[in-house]
């Protein structure tokens, strides 16, 4: 099965952070990108991707089945998750 679930994320960012352990502490298998790791075209890829749904370029975004997530939002998360 297909990870439905994938954190866009900065090394450096406490809210990347949270999300990350947030994820972890549901159970969550999910797919985490760090962006600030990638370079050359791999990384402006994942800049493409994220900007298709988070036109600010913002992180965390995360991107649950069909909807975005961005920022730390715990409710969001949790309720995007129910619907997968």
């Amino acid at each position: 099965m297909a990870k439905d679930v994938q954190l866009y994320a900065l090394s450096t960012c406490v809210h990347c952070k949270n999300a990350k352990k947030f994820l972890d502490e549901q159970g969550v298998d999910y797919e985490c990108t760090y962006v600030d790791r990638l370079s050359g075209e791999e990384r402006q890829q994942a800049i493409d991707e994220v900007k298709k749904n988070n036109p600010n370029l913002s992180f965390p975004t995360m991107l649950i089945g069909d909807k975005c997530v961005v920022g730390f939002k715990k409710d969001e998360i949790q309720d995007a998750l129910e619907k997968i």
